[in-house]
């Protein structure tokens, strides 16, 4: 009982930061399925912002550039005008710290269409949603990243759970090409 009064009082009191206290706990409802370490989990955040934020001062909108970090193993995908700028990323990226093994996938292409990247979004939610109704692997704990129909899979998984998400992910409407990323665990 006395829990409960606590509760209600400390709820009162924080009235304006209920959108703050729902986000941090869906975070940690999303962490409680996670492999990661909840260190790991932070870090991986920290990249993905860190390389936002130095690719954009570097390269404006000269560049379409995603970095997906999972425990510390890092995807870069998108579009670069020349291998000069994919170099460059690749070693902005390497620079932050807790980095791990870097995928680079950026293309030397033009800057994708609005188009293609609401295709891209269009595929990867369906392959979340073939996910959900799968039995042999957990949907939270595998990322999925779409890049010009291309859809990458990371996560820390069993090899049988890795061919269980590959599988299903390649019977995904629109989905070119399955670029698993996986780290393997016992």
């Amino acid at each position: 009982m006395r829990i409960l009064v606590f509760i209600l009082i400390l709820s009162a009191s924080l009235q304006g930061c209920f959108p703050v206290i729902a986000a941090g706990a869906g975070a940690g409802a999303l962490m409680v399925n996670d492999r990661r370490t909840s260190g790991a989990y932070v870090e991986d955040q920290a990249i993905e912002t860190k390389a936002f934020d130095r690719v954009g001062k570097q390269f404006k909108s000269e560049v379409h550039v995603n970095v997906t970090s999972f425990n510390r193993t890092i995807l870069i995908s998108g579009e670069v005008p020349d291998p000069a700028a994919k170099t460059q990323v690749e070693r902005i990226v390497a620079n932050i710290q807790n980095t791990g093994k870097i995928y680079n996938e950026l293309a030397v292409a033009p800057l994708a269409s609005l188009s293609s990247r609401s295709n891209d979004t269009l595929i990867t939610s369906n392959v979340k949603m073939r996910f959900m109704g799968n039995k042999n692997f957990s949907a939270t704990s595998i990322k999925v990243v779409t890049e010009n129909s291309v859809v990458y899979l990371m996560g820390i998984v069993t090899h049988a759970e890795a061919t269980a998400a590959t599988e299903v992910a390649s019977g995904s409407r629109g989905a070119t090409r399955i670029v698993p990323l996986f780290e393997f665990v016992e």
